[in-house]
């Protein structure tokens, strides 16, 4: 058995990003430096890093906001993604990214997903793991710390207790120039000046 210290511990040295990246470094609750490097309020997405107030709201029909995550979309189970309902897009935002990662694991990445067009208003079951999903007229998928394209579900060590994932959605107001199979800090830096608001809901799972 790996206990969760022994996990973060042998972990923390091969992460894409540590602890204090922008994107998700913080709870739901605490008002932080946001993925572009300004403040902005990660409580329901709601405040932009003008100060404005604008909406963009994210969840799934998969499970509730911080309820147990559906073994279907683990590693324990078919391993794919869950659908995702988009509302209330702000005006201004181009593109969406999405980024899922495990904080009781160092933010271990489990997916980065970037330019989802901003009209979307459903991003479907199974995202394919390929480099550009047509679906979604051409988003690209990044490298997640499986070292693998694409979305890999939660799969945390045995009798670990749960751990809570955080499923982070940013309006963005332009096309990202990020390529396929990059990493969090590529899109990390692409995304500095760049965020409308952003969205986070979170979940649980434990083997």
């Amino acid at each position: 058995m790996i206990s969760r210290r022994s996990f973060v511990v042998a972990t923390c040295g091969v992460l894409v990003a540590g602890c204090s990246s922008g994107l998700s470094g913080t709870t739901d609750t605490d008002t932080d430096e946001g993925p572009a490097g300004t403040t902005a309020s990660t409580g329901n997405g709601t405040t932009t890093e003008t100060g404005r107030m604008d909406p963009l709201t994210v969840s799934t029909s998969a499970f509730d906001d911080g309820e147990s995550i559906p073994k279907r979309y683990t590693g324990a189970g078919e391993d794919v993604s869950p659908p995702l309902t988009v509302e209330s897009v702000p005006a201004d935002a181009e593109t969406l990214a999405v980024v899922v990662d495990d904080p009781d694991a160092n933010d271990y990445l489990h997916w980065l997903i970037w330019n989802i067009p901003a009209d979307r208003t459903e991003i479907p079951e199974g995202i394919p793991r390929t480099e550009t999903v047509d679906s979604l007229d051409g988003a690209r998928q990044g490298t997640n710390d499986f070292g693998e394209l694409g979305y890999r579900g939660p799969f945390p060590p045995t009798d670990d207790g749960p751990h809570t994932y955080r499923f982070t959605t940013v309006a963005v107001d332009t096309t990202l120039d990020v390529e396929s199979g990059a990493g969090r800090d590529a899109l990390e830096s692409a995304l500095d000046g760049h965020v409308v608001n952003r969205h986070r809901f979170t979940g649980e799972f434990e083997r």
